[in-house]
This record gives C-alpha cells, structure tokens and sequence, in this order.
C-alpha cells in the first residue's frame, strides 16, 4: 500500500470515532474534515499541537492528577462524558492514533504534566495499519518506551487492554480477536512484570469476542453507556496505582 492510502485509513478511522456526530455532518462538512486531517498527517504527523494550549493552561498538578493518554476510544471518553474528568484527570486521547504517534507526544503530554498516574490505552490502530504495517513486536517496544519514559520520571502506570471489537468498519476482512487478545494477554502479563497496574476494559464491555451492541455505537467506539461501564475498571485502577509507591526512576 502507498502512504496514501495508509493515510487514508487512518482518516477513516478519525473519521469513524466522530460516532453519531458524523450523522449531523454534510458531506461538505466530511470532505473539509478529511482534508485538514489529511494535510495534519504530512505537517504535525503524531499532531503535537493537538493539545498544546491546553497543556500551558493547566494548573500545577495535584498529588491525584492522573492522564488518559491514547487514541479515539480515550478522546471520546472526554468528548462524550466530560464530568469523568474532573477532579485533576486529564484526556490526551487522539483519533485515529497509533502507539509510534503517542510515544512521540508523550512527553509533551504526560511527563511535562507531572501526574502520578499515567493511563496507556493504545494498540486498536496499530492493529489497523493506520499508519502502515506494524508487528506486535513494535507495537510492544512503543508501549514499553512509553512506561519507561512514565517510571523515570516518577509516574505510576496503568495499561489499559485493547476494548473487544470482532471487526473494524474502516479495515473490513481484518481478523481482529485473536490479535485483540494476544495483546492484552501480553498487557497483563508486561504490567504484572514491572508492577504496573492493569485496567481490563475488555471484561466490562466484551459479549464473546466483540463489544455488547448496547454499549458501543460502531463495534469497536464506546458509547455513553459503555463509557458507563468502563468508569468502575478506570476508578478501581486508579486507586489501585495510587496505593503503590511511585516509581523511583529505572532501575
């Protein structure tokens, strides 16, 4: 495939996050959306100006402040049910993003936040190819990058599983599950290796291998009520990785 048309999946996949939105869109309104997502992918590829004015904004960090860093199923959950982010959490999701883009904004968008707890939810569009083939392998050394980069300076880490999805509407014909479930086993098995703590949103939302069809829109995006069932995995992890010591640095 060219990298045009890896850009394209990619914007299919932004696209497809929009949800129910996208409904109340023109097609006008579509193709400018495309467009500026198209030109955004050749000039800020991992979109480091995404969050930028609201990172100066912020506040000094409490000692509970807590970052959702990852792709649409974490921007959405701020987009859908802000009220979950209050009280010092931050969302630092982006659509379409795949683990090679949030190592690149990680440290403009976790570490120079300073929270204690940093939440990690990627994978779904590396396993889409949205920014062309990736091997579980890769995949693995970006998130590793990413909680090495957490627990050197001082950030408790929480690895989210891959929510279930038997299908992806913008990749048709992918086998998604079993690539689903070797990545979260592997989550697991890596958070229980280095004393992270796990968050299993796939139990909260799973009907056999694809998400319960009351709680997502798509098959593979949350919506209000699946956001609903992943708040008690969020919170219980979170208290989970508050009640470790923080990291002292790599050892």
């Amino acid at each position: 495939m060219t990298m045009t048309t890896y850009a394209r999946i990619a914007l299919a996949g932004m696209i497809a996050m929009t949800g129910t939105a996208a409904t109340a869109q023109t097609d006008a309104d579509k193709q400018r959306e495309a467009q500026a997502a198209e030109t955004r992918l050749h000039e800020d590829w991992a979109w480091l100006g995404r969050y930028q004015s609201a990172n100066a904004a912020l506040p000094k960090p409490g000692n509970h402040r807590v970052v959702f860093i990852g792709d649409s199923i974490t921007q959405g959950w701020f987009d859908m049910v802000p009220s979950f982010f209050a009280d010092d959490r931050m969302g630092r999701g982006i659509g379409g993003q795949t683990t090679p883009q949030m190592l690149l904004r990680f440290r403009q968008d976790v570490v120079d936040l300073h929270p204690a707890v940093v939440q990690i939810m990627g994978g779904t569009n590396d396993i889409a190819s949205n920014t062309g083939p990736m091997t579980p392998e890769q995949t693995k050394a970006n998130i590793m990058s990413m909680a090495d980069l957490a627990r050197a300076n001082n950030i408790r880490v929480i690895f989210a599983s891959i929510p279930p999805a038997d299908r992806f509407p913008w990749r048709p014909g992918l086998a998604t599950a079993p690539k689903i479930a070797a990545m979260n086993a592997w989550l697991k098995d890596y958070a229980a290796k280095i004393g992270a703590t796990y968050a299993d949103y796939w139990g909260a939302l799973h009907d056999g291998d694809a998400t319960r069809a009351s709680l997502t829109y798509d098959g593979v995006h949350p919506n209000k009520a699946g956001y609903a069932a992943m708040a008690p995995v969020a919170e219980a992890a979170i208290r989970t990785a508050l009640a470790k010591p923080a990291p002292r640095g790599l050892r």
